[in-house]
């Protein structure tokens, strides 16, 4: 699998269900049990159970000619696993319905085996950034 959106993440951007800049965002390290289907996968319930650590608010988000950016992301402390994913999701509070965006299998140091310490995604520089529509 390579970098990819989630369908039903982009039928929320095109219905507005989704606002890059003033929803909240997070990003989730996910294990590499998670077994993704694209094209069906929708609300974070869905890969809650391969989570690995705690997942991190983006910040200093950007939305500039359909170009999506936010600050690199630090967790700290990421409990032993293999982590395979890194996913992107809206917040709404709830798991069943905080609807999966973006993820992630080729980003800078994916995967990696964890020790405990800390993970920094650094997000591409690139004139994608994290992503585009």
């Amino acid at each position: 699998m390579a970098n990819a959106l989630y369908d039903k993440g982009r039928e929320k951007f095109l219905t507005g269900a989704i606002n890059a800049s003033a929803d909240t965002l997070k990003c989730a390290l996910l294990k590499n049990t998670y077994s993704p289907t694209m094209a069906s996968d929708e609300f974070f319930s869905t890969l809650s159970a391969h989570v690995v650590g705690t997942p991190q608010t983006l910040t200093g988000k950007t939305v500039t000619g359909g170009v999506f950016d936010a600050a690199d992301v630090t967790f700290l402390a990421v409990p032993t696993a293999t982590v395979t994913y890194c996913a992107i999701y809206k917040d709404t509070g709830t798991a069943a319905t905080s609807p999966l965006i973006a993820l992630f299998d080729t980003a800078a140091g994916l995967p990696v085996s964890t020790n405990g310490g800390d993970i920094i995604m650094a997000w591409d520089s690139g004139p994608n950034k994290i992503f585009k529509l």
